[in-house]
């Protein structure tokens, strides 16, 4: 763990942990301390707690502390930020569901202490409601500790851009960007409430302490703005600079950006430049602050730029140019699998064994292709034996009329050819009688999920026969905390994991690639990756006698890529390899033309999977490395 020190880029205390689930426990064992001693005091705790998929695994620590260690919820009173206008509470979207399910139910707190924004009011009501629900937080001696997280636009509740620091509990008008950020919960944009219920900007600074919590890449942008920037009412976070007493709380990837994580030789911290890491991360951000190829940086380029220590302990910064150079040309391979009977002293992968077995898990049915498809082709015309593993079904991405489409299909099909009809012409007015009055948001039946399912499973069937792979060696997991028929999920169980330990022993790959990409909108990426990471260490534990030879690489690309320092392995692509990867992704029909789920990026996959190899290859190219189409980029997981 990495504790922010007097570091003057900062204007918030910040603890970057390096990962979520231990930063989650950390503040959950911080509020359980609060809420013993509040009780050894015979006072109540009163809480501020938030919603979103940044605090459930802090709840989930406070529920199993509840469970396992007797933590009681009896002298607690709790009061959330905010829930959505209009809003039933037993919608799928609604908070007091959310809390319901993620907190409340698995505790001992009475059901009069806990306090949620009414959304089912008429709106010539809200404005009271508003007023006397300030009055009951100061009715209950202030909030002791508010939970926060933070939204892309930099509110906090839903205090959007514009938003003041005297601002109290009211209706609010949501973002756009706000909006398109919960489409995934609501199933489309077009169905997300407008408006929401929140306290104000004002009332949350009242709270005694503040926590604000925030996980993965995507919010790394708007975290340094609330960290480092001025305050202003265009990110209302900032206006948590002026309160007393905050803590941030971060994982790695969402403190990326900060100037300390980032470009630490800025804030005079004492760096290890023996670390190798260390100095090709300052070298690269130097050649690309200065837009010069890394060959072409002089003494007075590093003495000028903040990087005088690494100067001084490393000697010429024609020596360390060339170091490094040759780091990032010995990333580049044209043989992701190894190149047999070759010297792979400064190749990223083993010339042996060769052919090499191979296991690429994706989590949805098309990340395969979408994030290393022109690794994979290359993978397969080099004669290696590739296995994919589809770890989600994928069914709730499907649009209704898609399914729909194939239900007809089915029937007509039956009927033409004289088979067994009536049973699929009944299954098809069923389902189109379902989807026709489905609400919004509406969980589908299981038939409608099973016919989804099969579009997908069926999608993904075609690309892997584009791609030259053979039946037997496409495997569909279904893992079990996806198949809710929800876009939220549960969280990771024993049986995603054995499940997942089954197909690696079964297969015992050479090597494995897994999604890296942890910014994916409903975090199925993040859980998938947490079962392969747990399945390998058990197997590791278990002394798997194939598992020594077996190297684990990360991939990104449809949400995020990685930075160029980062990168261990970059396989270039072709125009043409371009081209074959990019109709290896339109055989994913369904996602084709407008995805589901299209988070902050409106773009098809297919086009924001090409402009990020499209810029890696450009990045190397500008820091003198040879000139290619495309780079698919790749970081080892050493486990």
């Amino acid at each position: 763990m990495q504790t922010t020190p007097e570091l003057r880029a900062e204007r918030l205390p910040t603890t970057v942990y390096p990962d979520s689930e231990l930063a989650s426990v950390a503040v959950a064992q911080q509020i359980a301390d609060l809420i013993r001693q509040r009780a050894a005091e015979q006072r109540p705790c009163v809480l501020g707690l938030a919603t979103g998929s940044t605090p459930t695994r802090l709840y989930e620590e406070l529920v199993r502390l509840h469970r396992e260690e007797g933590l009681s919820f009896q002298n607690v009173v709790t009061f959330n930020l905010d829930e959505y206008f209009p809003m039933a509470p037993g919608s799928l979207q609604s908070y007091v569901r959310f809390m319901q399910e993620y907190l409340f139910e698995h505790i001992d707190i009475r059901p009069e202490n806990i306090h949620i924004p009414d959304g089912t009011l008429a709106q010539e009501q809200v404005a009271e409601f508003c007023r006397r629900y300030e009055e009951k937080i100061k009715e209950a001696g202030g909030i002791d500790l508010q939970v926060l997280g933070i939204g892309r636009t930099g509110h906090i509740g839903f205090n959007e851009p514009g938003s003041g620091a005297a601002s109290r509990t009211r209706l609010i008008t949501l973002d756009h960007i706000t909006r398109t950020d919960a489409a995934s919960d609501f199933y489309g944009e077009e169905n997300v409430p407008r408006r929401a219920i929140t306290m104000g900007v004002g009332s949350i600074l009242e709270a005694q302490h503040i926590v604000l919590l925030a996980w993965g890449e995507g919010k790394a942008a708007v975290v340094k703005r609330m960290v480092e920037g001025e305050m202003t009412d265009s990110v209302p976070a900032t206006y948590l600079q002026q309160h007393p007493s905050v803590q941030v709380v971060l994982d790695e990837a969402a403190g990326a950006e900060l100037t300390r994580l980032k470009t630490p030789w800025l804030v005079g911290r004492n760096l290890n430049w023996q670390h190798a890491p260390t100095v090709r991360k300052a070298v690269t951000w130097l050649a690309r602050t200065l837009q010069k190829p890394i060959l072409k940086l002089t003494d007075e380029d590093y003495n000028e730029n903040g990087l005088s220590e690494l100067l001084a302990e490393s000697g010429l910064a024609y020596d360390i140019n060339i170091r490094v150079f040759r780091q990032l040309q010995r990333t580049i391979t044209g043989w992701p699998g190894g190149k047999p009977h070759a010297d792979d002293t400064d190749r990223p992968e083993r010339a042996a064994p060769f052919p090499k077995r191979v296991l690429i898990f994706s989590p949805h049915p098309d990340d395969d292709v979408i994030s290393m498809g022109g690794t994979l082709l290359r993978l397969v015309d080099q004669g290696h034996e590739v296995h994919v593993a589809y770890q989600t079904s994928g069914n709730i991405a499907v649009f209704d009329d898609e399914a729909i489409r194939f239900a007809e299909f089915v029937a007509e099909y039956d009927s033409m050819f004289r088979l067994d009809d009536q049973p699929a012409e009944t299954l098809y007015h069923r389902v189109s009688d379902f989807l026709r009055h489905k609400q919004p948001g509406q969980v589908d039946s299981e038939e409608v999920q099973q016919i989804k399912g099969l579009i997908r499973r069926g999608e993904a069937k075609s690309a892997c026969r584009y791609a030259g792979i053979p039946d037997e060696h496409i495997h569909f997991q279904d893992l079990p905390f996806y198949e809710t028929g929800r876009v939220r999920k549960k969280p990771i169980g024993e049986e995603d994991i054995r499940l997942t330990m089954e197909l690696l022993s079964q297969i015992q790959p050479q090597q494995v690639y897994a999604a890296g990409d942890l910014s994916d909108p409903h975090g199925t990426h993040r859980v998938c990756l947490a079962a392969i990471f747990e399945a390998m260490r058990r197997l590791k534990a278990a002394e798997a006698a194939w598992l020594p030879e077996c190297r684990v690489w990360l991939y990104r690309g449809a949400w995020q890529e990685w930075d160029v320092d980062q990168i261990e392995m970059a396989v270039p692509l072709s125009p043409q390899e371009l081209t074959r990867k990019r109709r290896a992704i339109f055989k994913h029909q369904s996602q084709k033309d407008r995805p589901l789920f299209p988070g902050a990026d409106q773009r098809e996959f297919w086009q924001r999977a090409e402009e990020r190899n499209r810029t890696t290859a450009r990045l190397y190219d500008q820091l003198g490395l040879p000139e290619y189409e495309a780079i698919e980029a790749f970081v080892r997981w050493h486990f």
